[in-house]
């Protein structure tokens, strides 16, 4: 497998109980104001062709503002967060809605051109282009000894 997700068992189930979970975070680009947050892994689909490997990952109310994708040591990150609704004049009665922040991370092999992978969000659904390297034949010379 060129992407591994980290968060599901060898037959591509989700792991129970690493839906979501509470944690304390510092948030909002670096502001030390600390907060119970809700923090969702959001659930991805993992297209994969010749030459391009596709991760899909749901995570509604995240708009391009707040999400952000980081690459290091061979490990993709995406976290993006959802602020709240609140009505002014309104005082909240009855919620299911959950609002939160979302994180998964996934271990890319050396099949991956780390330097060229794109992302778009559409309706709050992030989509990694994971372009694959060129596999290379080298020639390998032989010398006397």
């Amino acid at each position: 497998m060129v992407v591994n997700g980290g968060e599901q068992d060898g037959r591509g189930k989700r792991i129970a109980g690493s839906g979501s979970r509470k944690k304390k975070e510092i948030v909002e680009e670096g502001a030390e104001r600390a907060r119970d947050r809700r923090v969702f892994v959001p659930r991805a689909d993992i297209y994969d062709t010749e030459d391009t490997t596709v991760v899909v990952a749901d995570m509604p109310g995240v708009d391009e503002d707040s999400v952000e994708i980081t690459l290091e040591q061979g490990v993709v990150k995406i976290s993006g967060y959802v602020d709240p609704v609140h009505f002014e004049g309104y005082t909240l009665a009855y919620s299911e809605y959950d609002a939160g922040d979302y994180q998964r991370s996934f271990g890319l092999s050396n099949q991956i051109d780390q330097d060229n992978i794109e992302a778009t969000l559409k309706n709050g659904v992030l989509r990694l282009y994971l372009p694959k390297v060129s596999p290379a034949t080298k020639k390998i010379s032989v010398k006397s000894s």
